[in-house]
């Protein structure tokens, strides 16, 4: 870094934020208008800062970027699946950032059809990201939402692709996605709020109508709930589902009388969670209901679906979390996770035995994906670890035979997966509890102390962070880097109370387990403090954020994506879209209890005069997940408060929101800037 560049510094204008008979000051409370051109101005000043403070690894980014980018197969295509008479491919082509969506009619040699290139619709915007692609029955209207600024609020509208037209039909401030009844001439879809964006409303809408006219079928007015609207697998019945972080409620309606009115499935009652998939004459139910922390399965019939006719299929058990099911004609598939790690059990309907998919690693994912076609004996699911190359495999549930139908291609011809060692330890928190973690290193790696390593965590929202392989990681781990993913509670990784105990008034649990898992690598000398590193995003973020304010001597660098970081100010402003929705993650500070809580780790809050690590902060303009107020403001006080002079930097992408850039290798260009951050702390040029 040059001495001699100042950091700019945001002016103060002290705020007052009175609750609970308390008053807080904040500073840069002003911060938060995006439209106050002053504001612009700071953000571009501390993007210039970051800029020329790093203008001289910019050689290093340009070959970071490029060495990336040298991995990735450009004319790429996904493995086709088939659904209704048509094989649907997603594909890329050389030299372009975004997706060309097409099919083939009846076999892999028919003549493509392509239903969007989004490379032209991209061309003009600086963000673009389609999405809700939804075909009709008879296989030609699509549907489908795009977005523009990347605040997540989609514009739907409807495709001949008979003619090719896009039809006058336009709905704004959706969802993007939308679903077909049988009649091929309507559609359900999802609106936001304009405010907050929670998704609030179900409207039926006609083709060849103003949406103007479109009709509300269902409003959800508890502010703590969001909707969605999709159709059962089995295309009988289309769903609208409601649900809050503890909460869910379903409405069904028979796919062949789209204007009837949807039913009630089971009415909310508060902790009561439950999902629902249709079969012959009956509907399967995975559910917490009976206090079943993890989960069971249970089956009712199609006209009585209420709680009081459920009745257990796959009984509760302690030690496993009940996540999904696949229903097919013959088979039923569950995926479950033990001891951390994905199980796949196959279930034929004809009570021949079930049993499990096998795997042999300690540190892979595996999981169910495209899975369109009911009336299949064929199921389709990912394999991976931190150095296998992900694969999509077709597996016959009748024959138990497998084929792989591609592996991820890393090119460049020096990637060899026996070149690492993948580990999973175990770390003792400091209540006594075991906390996972997962890691990958060369082969060769001595335990000195000397070792950079990279440790990530998320540790929110009952997210589970699956081990997963990265050909852009390779770049870190062949300069020696070791990477790690620290499976700390908060996530769901070893099952629902794994979950339950590091939310609300346990959310401290997520921190703790953090800094204990680098206290475990560093007293296992896989690295020491001059190496250590971290890095999260979002809820991951405030996790950052945390660990800075409570164990900064512990971190060489850390880098924080989009970090939620004011957290008081945010969940106090029921007007920023998901706070009311977040109140049984985080709790409600409207209640004193939980205000106290929070504000003793909300990391802008505490903030002080201590030194810091090094700090790559980034966020987006348009961001509507954490507005980017948020840690520019963090930034903006550790720039006061902190007593040293290493790195601090805010980056604002001007143009992207909470996912970043959207073209397909444009986000390389921000992995660039976060691995050269590392590697410049560690002094490694190439």
């Amino acid at each position: 870094m040059q001495n001699d560049i100042l950091a700019p510094k945001a002016k103060e204008i002290p705020k007052s934020l009175k609750k609970h008979k308390e008053t807080r000051i904040d500073n840069y409370f002003w911060l938060n208008d995006r439209e106050n051109p002053e504001v612009i101005d700071y953000l571009n000043k501390e993007n210039e800062y970051y800029q020329k403070s790093t203008a001289h690894t910019k050689g290093l980014q340009e070959s970071l970027y490029e060495e990336m980018k040298g991995r990735i197969k450009e004319d790429d295509s996904s493995v086709p699946y088939f659904y209704n008479g048509y094989f649907y491919i997603t594909r890329f082509e050389t030299g372009q950032d975004y997706p060309i969506f097409a099919r083939k009619k009846g076999s892999l040699s028919a003549d493509e059809e392509i239903l969007f290139n989004c490379n032209e619709l991209a061309k003009g915007h600086a963000y673009f990201k389609l999405g809700g692609l939804s075909i009709s029955p008879d296989n030609k209207f699509a549907t489908f939402g795009t977005d523009i600024v990347g605040r997540r609020i989609y514009t739907i509208q409807i495709k001949n692709l008979e003619t090719g037209e896009i039809l006058a039909d336009k709905i704004e401030n959706a969802t993007g996605g939308s679903v077909w009844a049988n009649d091929n001439n309507t559609i359900f879809y999802t609106k936001q709020d304009e405010v907050t964006l929670r998704a609030d409303k179900i409207f039926r809408h006609k083709l060849n109508t103003d949406s103007a006219s479109d009709v509300l079928v269902y409003n959800e007015t508890d502010d703590t709930f969001n909707v969605s609207v999709n159709k059962e697998k089995s295309r009988k019945y289309i769903v609208i589902s409601s649900g809050s972080t503890l909460t869910t409620e379903y409405r069904i309606l028979n796919s062949d009388n789209p204007d009837g009115e949807f039913e009630v499935f089971q009415p909310r009652v508060r902790g009561l969670e439950y999902s629902i998939s249709h079969y012959e004459d009956s509907f399967y139910i995975l559910t917490n209901k009976d206090k079943a922390t993890n989960f069971k399965l249970m089956k009712t019939p199609e006209n009585k679906t209420g709680k009081k006719n459920w009745v257990d299929v796959i009984p509760h058990r302690e030690d496993v979390l009940l996540e999904d099911i696949e229903i097919f004609k013959n088979y039923l598939v569950v995926e479950e996770r033990s001891n951390g790690l994905n199980h796949i059990r196959i279930m034929p309907w004809n009570d021949e035995p079930d049993y499990y998919l096998p795997f042999g690693s300690e540190t892979y994912s595996a999981f169910t994906t495209t899975n369109i076609d009911f009336d299949t004996d064929i199921l389709r699911y990912s394999y991976q670890s931190l150095a296998t190359p992900s694969s999509v495999i077709d597996f016959n549930m009748k024959t138990k035979t497998k084929e792989i139908l591609k592996e991820q291609q890393v090119l460049g011809g020096k990637f060899d997966k026996e070149n690492y060692v993948e580990e999973r330890v175990w770390a003792t928190a400091r209540d006594g509890v075991k906390v996972p973690i997962s890691m990958i290193y060369r082969k060769g790696l001595q335990k000195n102390g000397k070792n950079p390593l990279l440790l990530y965590a998320y540790g929110s929202y009952g997210i589970t962070m699956d081990t997963y392989f990265s050909s852009t990681r390779l770049s870190l781990l062949d300069r020696g880097f070791v990477y790690a993913i620290a499976h700390i509670r908060g996530g769901e990784d070893l099952g629902r109370q794994w979950y339950e105990d590091g939310k609300l008034l346990k959310k401290k649990n997520t921190f703790t387990d953090f800094i204990d898992c680098s206290k475990f690598v560093i007293d296992e000398k896989y690295t020491s403090p001059e190496h250590l590193y971290a890095e999260g995003g979002s809820a991951g973020g405030l996790l950052m954020g945390v660990i800075v304010n409570e164990a900064p001597e512990l971190y060489n660098g850390v880098i924080a994506q989009v970090p939620f970081v004011d957290v008081i100010t945010t969940m106090l402003d029921d007007s920023i879209p998901l706070t009311t929705g977040e109140y049984d993650e985080w709790g409600n500070p409207n209640n004193k209890k939980y205000y106290d809580y929070m504000l003793s780790y909300s990391p802008y809050d505490n903030v002080k005069a201590q030194n810091y690590p090094n700090m790559y902060v980034s966020t987006g303009l348009h961001d509507s997940q954490v507005q980017y107020w948020e840690p520019a403001k963090w930034v903006a006080k550790l720039r006061i408060l902190k007593t040293n002079n290493n790195q601090l930097f805010l980056d604002t992408n001007m143009d992207a929101g909470h996912g970043g850039a959207s073209g397909r290798f444009e986000a390389l260009k921000d992995l660039a800037k976060e691995f050269s951050f590392l590697l410049d702390l560690e002094k490694i040029k190439s």
